[in-house]
């Protein structure tokens, strides 16, 4: 149904793969929390890419690329937001150090699976460069002999599966990493770096046109 697939499938493939926001903040929540943390993220993420299917197959994302004010507040809030979850990132991990328990090396509170469902699914709805994307990608492949919006779906769906792999790949060999590398300070580094590349990725879209 949908035109040229294996482009597409080649496309959505190399777009994941590539390290990026995506990438920075399942590091940062299986830094966080474990494996599980990283894998709910991808899912929220991975949700996300259907909300950008449905506006590129409705038109919406039509309406947020001409118009330049509602480009901006989107991208302002989107960018505001990631370096929230940078600083959030880095401030944690100050905390961690005075509460972690050295006889068992375990913080004393772990972030809930809905934090980090909540995290990957709102970093990604609200990061308009995936609208655009959408909207520059998708319509390329769309048969005309069949519905636009259910073609929209099923290759979110395509990319959806691509990226919880590869994601979820990604944070299990985080985990993996983590349990050879034990020591919270190696752990709080780690954490403050994701966190770093997460405030610049943020002010990277706040200032980028």
């Amino acid at each position: 149904m949908i035109m040229d697939f294996w482009a597409f499938f080649i496309a959505i493939l190399l777009l994941t793969m590539t390290p990026g926001l995506d990438t920075a903040l399942v590091i940062r929540n299986t830094t966080r929390g474990g494996w599980k943390d990283g894998i709910t993220c991808s899912l929220g993420i991975c949700c996300g890419l259907f909300v950008h299917a449905t506006m590129s197959a409705v038109g919406l994302s039509v309406v947020l690329v001409s118009s330049a004010e509602l480009f901006t507040v989107v991208k302002t809030i989107g960018a505001i937001y990631l370096i929230w979850l940078g600083v959030q990132s880095i401030r944690s991990t100050f905390s961690h150090s005075q509460a972690i328990d050295t006889s068992s090396n375990k913080s004393l509170e772990a972030p809930s699976l809905k934090v980090s469902f909540k995290e990957g699914f709102l970093s990604n709805i609200l990061n308009p460069k995936t609208a655009v994307f959408y909207l520059a990608l998708l319509p390329q492949f769309i048969n005309p002999e069949y519905s636009a919006f259910a073609q929209s779906l099923l290759m979110a769906s395509i990319h959806f599966v691509i990226a919880m792999i590869w994601q979820g790949g990604v944070a299990l060999l985080v985990e993996k990493a983590k349990q050879l590398m034990s020591s919270s300070v190696v752990k709080n580094r780690i954490e403050r770096v994701t966190g770093a590349v997460l405030v610049m990725l943020g002010v990277n879209l706040l200032v980028s046109k």
